[in-house]
């Protein structure tokens, strides 16, 4: 364990993994080309209001705590929402396996940023889980947004090097603590930061952490569930604590030249579980 730094149509714009999991694909192959697809077009249709994509959801077993369990807890949630109210922009996708990875900009509620990912059987999204946090009014102390930067996934065929170094820095750094050893994983000064309290560099991450440490609001990482990604682009969703409130990390690395160099983030409180509306758990 260690400190580090690093809600209806906003459930479900979420709406949409219990070891450290690492998935290693082929490289990119047409199924998982439409499930990526699909999975864009699912999240679309929150803003268009066309049915048709919810054909591609099967069981639909839901991990938004917010949101009733299967397609019809889904459409509940849906027809709470003024008409035309929503928008959703993914901003970046790729596929890891059975599963599609999404990265959007939303407005349902208010602006939000959000992580989907969707794990699909027998051509169907069967699983869902997300993690939501409110827009930032402007941007970074370095001028970033929690979307901006490079969307286009690469160095395909770099993927199972690319997790296994992200699994190495998710080891040593957010579980183990051993910041001796950030210099091997982070490329220094050059690493960009799209957390929306923090700028870019190693400095300023370390400068955030001794700032959380000294209010007492430290974030710890507790346990990661899974590391998943396509050549240059993998997530990790983990949990464990804001302060002394229970929480959802999913970050988004890009890897370039076998270094870390750009980082995304969105950062959720894990509802009580008299407030949640399905039995699945957020992991």
């Amino acid at each position: 364990m260690n400190d580090f730094t690093g809600p209806a149509r906003a459930a479900i714009g979420a709406a949409l993994v219990t070891t450290l999991g690492c998935h290693t694909p082929p490289a990119s192959t047409p199924t998982a080309a439409a499930h990526t697809e699909k999975a864009v077009a699912f999240l679309k249709s929150i803003e268009t209001g066309d049915t048709a994509p919810l054909a591609y959801a099967g069981a639909y077993k839901q991990h938004n705590l917010a949101v009733p369990d299967g397609v019809a807890g889904l459409g509940a949630v849906l027809a709470q929402l003024p008409k035309g109210s929503a928008k959703v922009n993914t901003v970046r996708a790729f596929a890891d396996g059975d599963f599609v990875v999404a990265h959007t900009d939303y407005n349902f509620f208010g602006p939000k940023i959000g992580f989907d990912v969707f794990r699909f059987e027998d051509d169907k999204i069967a699983e869902h889980w997300d993690n939501l946090q409110e827009a930032p009014a402007g941007p970074n102390p370095s001028g970033h947004t929690m979307v901006d930067g490079p969307a286009a996934v690469g160095d395909l065929d770099k993927t199972a090097a690319n997790k296994q170094l992200v699994k190495a820095f998710v080891e040593d750094i957010l579980l183990g603590g051993k910041f001796d050893k950030l210099a091997q994983y982070v490329d220094g000064d050059h690493y960009l930061q799209h957390n929306p309290q923090i700028g870019d560099g190693v400095a300023a991450l370390g400068a955030a952490l001794a700032a959380l440490a000294q209010q007492g609001t430290p974030i710890k990482y507790d346990r990661v569930h899974h590391v998943l990604g396509e050549g240059n682009f993998l997530l990790v969703m983990s949990e464990g604590s804001f302060g002394d409130r229970p929480t959802a990390y999913y970050d988004l690395f890009r890897v370039e030249n076998a270094k870390i160099a750009e980082h995304w983030d969105v950062i959720e409180p894990i509802a009580a579980r008299d407030q949640w509306k399905n039995s699945n758990g957020k992991f």
